[in-house]
């Protein structure tokens, strides 16, 4: 590194915290606040569906089949993400402050392009999207009206995306804590407003949901912005001239393209599950759809935790720091499975509750309870699996998640419930998640063998 760039770093970040604080303290303080705003989405993503089902069940059945779409959205902006993030933390580790800057500008130059991309979705895709899975016009009407805005407006959750990456990567989770908590409590304010037309605004129905979504994620991203440029000192923005580099996106993408796939497989799997159980009834899709709302309250903080266990991770790894790597995921571990046994618990305890928050009729009680519980079956399994795969994406080895995620879910998941389907018994189909999980855990468990002789075994400890 220069003279000159030396000189431009405050002595303070000489050694960031990610490489002294206790690594259980150092977890928690990074994971929690990220957990907490993640738990605050999942309610406003829950309260969302459940003030969209009181319009009626095809307005919440619309709402459902636009979940591929959307996840393909969140897989390119988190995919980028994990790339950026991953590489600037591991670079800070080096102290290397040049690569940390261009992560960051590239970063948010690929942000301005997949917003760009999603704009033509948009205006292109979404009524063609909706017509390959249903021929109900009413659920087609309501699924156009939402999911065009969501992808038309897309600006701000790309670039919220983006700006709280940058502040997770340098330890600042607090800050992204307040982001994501400002964006969910003003699209929960919002959507009983512009739903249904309160305090003299018209009643927007769907429309009003999604125009609720878009705003909150635009005041996020303009808030993670500014705490960027106010409190994020290891990143010098530099707007003026910028050129993409190419190598520097090749890096993210070579890290974070696993990860998109494995999202977008999960849109795959999602759609034709959906196309499976539509031919059982409506409501059999509405109860798939409604157990991905419920499930993101105990998966999201998963995904929180994850959040602030990959740049620990990839910062000692960068600083030949094996024992902290290995602490870091043994605790990570620990905490994912005691939440995702919670949330078995949860779900076979309250199930009647938890469908009656959508207004569910006799039928989708008689069809959504077996459901959630068969389901719920595989999420202490899932805790070692999406820990572990975060893991290898922090280690530079996020293709292993991506052959890990292709064979559960494509090689596996569908065909299992594609199967089970032709016995006529819609609550047979349930059965494919546990099944697909144990095949998961099974391979991830070889591939954490295969990374721990390979890499972490000869990471130094200095």
């Amino acid at each position: 590194m220069s003279e000159e760039i030396k000189k431009d770093i405050p002595e303070e970040i000489v050694e960031n915290k990610m490489g002294v604080l206790p690594v259980n303290k150092l977890l928690l303080n990074m994971s929690l606040p990220i957990m907490i705003s993640m738990l605050v989405q999942a309610l406003y993503n829950v309260v969302d569906s459940i003030f969209v089902a009181r319009i009626c069940e095809n307005a919440l059945t619309a709402v459902s089949l636009a979940f591929p779409l959307q996840s393909i959205m969140i897989a390119l902006g988190g995919g980028m993400g994990v790339g950026v993030n991953a590489i600037l933390s591991k670079s800070l580790g080096e102290k290397d402050y040049n690569s940390v800057n261009k992560a960051a500008m590239n970063g948010i130059f690929l942000s301005l392009i997949n917003f760009v991309i999603f704009v033509f979705v948009g205006l292109l895709v979404v009524k063609p999207f909706y017509m390959s899975q249903t021929s109900d016009m009413e659920i087609v009407g309501y699924g156009v009206d939402y999911l065009t805005i969501v992808c038309c407006v897309s600006v701000g959750i790309y670039f919220q995306f983006i700006f709280e990456r940058l502040l997770q990567s340098t330890g600042r989770t607090v800050h992204t804590m307040i982001t994501q908590t400002t964006g969910a409590v003003i699209n929960l304010i919002l959507d009983p407003i512009l739903i249904f037309g309160l305090l003299g605004f018209p009643a927007l129905g769907v429309k009003g949901a999604a125009i609720a979504t878009v705003i909150g994620q635009i005041v996020a991203a303009i808030l993670a912005f500014i705490m960027n440029i106010k409190c994020n000192h290891e990143i010098h923005f530099q707007f003026k001239g910028f050129r993409p580099d190419i190598e520097v996106i090749k890096k993210i993408y070579s890290v974070g393209l696993p990860s998109i796939i494995m999202q977008s497989i999960g849109s795959l799997m999602v759609y034709g599950l959906n196309k499976i159980l539509i031919e059982f009834s409506s409501t059999a899709t509405a109860v798939f759809g409604v157990y991905f709302k419920l499930q993101s309250f105990v998966f999201m903080p998963i995904f929180g935790l994850n959040n602030g266990m990959v740049p620990i991770i990839a910062y000692n790894f960068g600083a030949q720091k094996r024992s902290r790597m290995v602490s870091t995921i043994k605790l990570s571990c620990a905490y994912a499975f005691a939440i995702m046994t919670t949330g078995t618990v949860v779900f076979w305890l309250l199930t009647d509750k938890l469908l009656l928050m959508f207004d569910a009729s006799e039928h989708m009680l008689s069809m959504g309870i077996p459901a959630l519980r068969i389901i719920s079956v595989h999420f202490p399994i899932a805790a070692f699996c999406i820990i572990i795969g975060s893991v290898f994406q922090a280690l530079g080895k996020a293709v292993y998640s991506m052959i890990n995620s292709i064979m559960r879910q494509i090689v596996v998941l569908l065909p299992a419930a594609y199967l089970l389907s032709l016995t006529g018994e819609v609550n047979n189909v349930w059965w494919a998640f546990p099944i697909a999980e144990g095949m998961s855990f099974t391979v991830t468990a070889l591939f954490l063998i295969k990374i721990n002789r390979e890499i972490i075994s000869k990471v130094g400890n200095n």
